[in-house]
């Protein structure tokens, strides 16, 4: 398959994450989260997330985020999110199966949720008719590459626990927005009051797994009973464990997202004054959102592999990732310079 930007799911395995699951082979080890990987990786999240973050390795990302929603509700309960949510989109009722709460979504300008968003869904509090109002799950960055602010963060976290509820962050990509507002995990998440985190590495350079990270200490109560009853205990653990030492270490976590980010900058300059792109959104992760004339994107397709974001709209979404080359982003623009100068000769 041509390296293309189809989603930051589609590259390699950063070598540093090789060469620590091969360390991790050479000797037996006990399962189930018991080895000593698991135990220092432990302190690893402690370090990067505060004294209080418990974390539990998990297979995917569905599977941290239906566990960190599973621990901070019952079935009763709502989880407020935005339309355009990977929990809402991309995971197949997931979260509604296996939680049993509603997910009660905003229409929202980019991707972002504010106070004022939410508070069209807080209503019927306390009536018994009504799934009650329970989470508020972000993703940093959001599914259409925006980023919250440290302060907007803050602000949003300061009107969920007002209303009594908690908040939750999709972090599958939360290396890209650390690097981008350069700040660190802690900042972004303990600081400003997050409850729980699905924080993810595949995007960025692991091979497989993610983590569930508890910030809130009352959501520890029986989530290791929880994650085997939802199929993400691995039962050998230090493979997933390696992985994210390797990634914490010599801040390799920093230097993949710092080169993919860049990477969508130089994509981002190399496709917008193409006369009939428009870009979307911002730029402000890894990830590029374009509206162009649909006879130009679907025969760019049948070079290069990326996702139709909005066919609607004629939005694509263009991904970088850590081992995308300034090469990969000059053939992909002159290809698309072509495609157009083909289209505009065949009117």
């Amino acid at each position: 398959m041509k390296r293309g930007f189809g989603s930051d799911n589609h590259s390699g395995v950063s070598p540093e994450v090789l060469e620590a699951l091969k360390a991790a082979n050479n000797e037996h080890a006990l399962a189930y989260g018991d080895d000593e990987i698991t135990t220092e990786l432990t302190q690893l999240f402690k370090q990067q997330f505060g004294p209080q973050a418990e974390v539990f390795p998990v297979f995917n990302g569905t599977g941290a985020n239906v566990l960190c929603l599973d621990s901070m509700m019952r079935s009763h309960h709502a989880v407020v999110c935005a339309e355009t949510a990977h929990i809402n989109v991309d995971e197949c009722g997931a979260p509604q199966r296996l939680t049993g709460a509603r997910l009660l979504t905003v229409a929202t300008p980019d991707g972002k949720l504010t106070p004022e968003l939410i508070k069209q869904h807080l209503h019927g509090i306390g009536f018994q008719h009504h799934s009650q109002p329970r989470v508020v799950s972000i993703a940093q960055p959001t599914e259409l590459g925006t980023l919250y602010s440290l302060q907007e963060l803050k602000t949003l976290s300061d009107f969920v626990h007002a209303n009594n509820m908690l908040l939750h962050i999709d972090g599958a990509r939360l290396a890209n927005a650390a690097v981008a507002l350069g700040c660190t995990f802690r900042q972004m998440t303990t600081d400003i009051g997050a409850d729980a985190v699905s924080f993810g590495g595949t995007k960025n350079g692991l091979m497989m797994g993610e983590s569930v990270v508890l910030l809130n200490p009352m959501l520890n109560e029986d989530f290791l009973y929880r994650r085997k009853q939802a199929m993400q205990l691995c039962s050998k653990m230090r493979f997933v464990s390696a992985q994210f030492k390797a990634y914490f270490n010599h801040d390799l976590w920093r230097r993949n997202a710092q080169h993919s980010n860049a990477m969508a900058q130089m994509l981002f300059n190399a496709v917008k004054d193409i006369p009939g792109v428009e870009i979307v959104y911002p730029v402000q992760a890894n990830a590029v959102f374009a509206r162009l004339p649909r006879k130009v994107w679907t025969k760019l397709q049948e070079h290069y592999f990326f996702y139709d974001w909005d066919e609607a709209k004629d939005e694509v979404r263009w991904m970088c990732s850590f081992d995308t080359t300034e090469d990969d982003i000059l053939a992909f623009s002159d290809c698309l310079k072509r495609v157009f100068d083909e289209c505009n000769s065949a009117k």
